[in-house]
């Protein structure tokens, strides 16, 4: 209550002030997060065919550094490896074989991210394929999943409703259009338009004369 003579200014001093909400940065991020994966088919389409690769570098203020790219069916058997760590042979066969029976064996309903020795293993699957990329554990998961959807969608686009048989059939082409993407580990380009036309220029090239 004001107290006889106190200005009505002064008076509102004393009246009790809600009490502001403060939301943590990690529900903030939890509240991002979820409404993306809420929302995530018609988001990367639009995003990445607008955005391109200057929309990568200014969510992730840097370049991402890939560790490898398999493309795996699901009886586990690899159609497409692309390693960007010096890694022998036989320890790319160990690693992979860990890797692929892990992420194959984790049910529908469990996220889409595995930690295994250094790496972090972000996967998704597409009919009978499996898309798994290994990247370091600072990295942004949320970010190699939107490129593995721009991969998926170059593939689909340059195969036209691309299926494993044309992975298996096709392996340099799909490496050509991985390569367009990612170099030395480093993310590119992220703009499909630009991915297939320079791989359909390649394609234009005539074969060398016998």
């Amino acid at each position: 209550a004001r107290a006889p003579g106190e200005p009505a200014a002064c008076a509102r001093t004393h009246a009790r002030e809600p009490p502001s909400r403060v939301t943590s940065f990690r529900g903030r991020r939890g509240e991002r997060r979820a409404g993306r994966q809420a929302c995530r088919a018609p988001l990367l389409s639009s995003t990445l065919a607008e955005g391109g690769g200057g929309w990568w570098r200014a969510r992730t203020h840097r370049r991402t550094m890939l560790r490898f790219v398999l493309l795996v069916n699901k009886q586990g058997q690899t159609r497409l490896a692309q390693y960007y760590d010096d890694l022998p042979a036989a320890e790319r066969r160990i690693l992979e074989s860990e890797i692929v029976r892990r992420c194959l064996a984790r049910a529908d309903s469990k996220c889409a991210f595995v930690e295994h020795r250094s790496y972090k293993v972000v996967y998704r699957r597409y009919a009978s394929l499996f898309f798994l990329v290994g990247i370091d554990g600072d990295e942004n998961e949320l970010a190699v999943l939107e490129f593995i959807h721009c991969l998926v969608e170059a593939l689909d686009k340059y195969f036209g409703n691309v299926c494993e048989l044309d992975i298996m059939f096709n392996l340099d082409k799909a490496h050509m259009i991985l390569d367009e993407m990612v170099m030395g580990g480093s993310l590119v380009e992220t703009n499909k338009l630009a991915v297939l036309e320079a791989v359909r220029k390649l394609d234009t090239v005539p074969p060398p004369k016998e």
